[in-house]
């Protein structure tokens, strides 16, 4: 956990205390503490693990509540983030442009093969889903718009981890943390397959009879920024029903135009 800089103490660094803005920090503390606790936590739980008096925490909860960063579960007195953040980060050009170029291609290819699929992103060591779309299908499986789920989890996971070079892979994985059972250890197992393939196919790692099919996308430099996934499911009847290797080539297929469009291979990177 990121060190918490008291109101009374000096900046390492010795950078000017006129640059100080202890209130913002501490809501920050809050926001930054509460995005890592998917059961939030009481305003006790709080000052506690961040080293503040119960009434410098009331103050920062009740700014943050009336701002719609956080909400207050009234049957067990916890604080959790609300949508907010999410909801402003979308607004950033980088992830408005990516949505906007993936979210047509994805609908467009969702309704062609009968098959939901999602576009997730690394945030805070967890796969954050950014976009979502559904087939016309009555049965579908879906990933909600929003949810983070653990990174050893997921097929997205390995995509975006896959081409890390080892200083952001060490640093991605110290912040996901260890994981349950040696999860950790299969991941990282698994990412040289991924680079031989330049995809992730498991099944579920949640759902039973589901197989994830997951492709990278890139921008301008090369670097994968974003991973496509299809929970594919094997249809029994239907229009528009495909095979488990005909869906693959087709999210590969699309997965590379977004790219394009991002711009990858402008400037010969691969």
């Amino acid at each position: 956990m990121a060190r918490v800089i008291r109101d009374d103490e000096d900046e390492a660094d010795g950078s000017d205390d006129k640059y100080r803005a202890p209130a913002l920090s501490k809501g920050l503390d809050i926001l930054e503490l509460l995005a890592s606790e998917a059961d939030g936590q009481t305003q006790a739980d709080i000052a506690k693990t961040l080293g503040r008096t119960t009434s410098e925490i009331f103050r920062m909860l009740m700014v943050l509540r009336k701002r719609g960063y956080v909400s207050l579960n009234d049957e067990d007195d916890r604080y959790s983030l609300t949508t907010k953040l999410f909801e402003i980060a979308h607004r950033h050009p980088p992830i408005r442009r990516l949505t906007s170029i993936a979210g047509e291609a994805m609908q467009r290819l969702a309704n062609r093969i009968n098959q939901s699929m999602h576009l997730a992103i690394l945030h805070s060591g967890k796969v954050l889903v950014i976009a979502q779309v559904d087939c016309s299908d009555n049965n579908i499986t879906a990933v909600r718009l929003g949810a983070q789920i653990p990174l050893y989890d997921t097929s997205s996971g390995r995509v975006l981890a896959a081409w890390m070079d080892p200083e952001a892979l060490a640093l991605l994985l110290a912040v996901a943390g260890p994981g349950a059972e040696g999860r950790q250890t299969a991941f990282v197992a698994d990412l040289s397959t991924v680079r031989d393939l330049g995809y992730a196919q498991n099944p579920s790692f949640t759902i039973a009879g589901v197989t994830n099919i997951s492709a990278p996308i890139r921008d301008m430099t090369g670097r994968v920024v974003a991973a496509v996934t299809i929970p594919f499911v094997r249809r029994l009847s239907g229009t528009n029903t495909v095979s488990l290797d005909a869906a693959r080539e087709e999210v590969l297929a699309m997965a590379a135009t977004i790219s394009t469009r991002l711009g990858a291979g402008a400037t010969g990177a691969s």
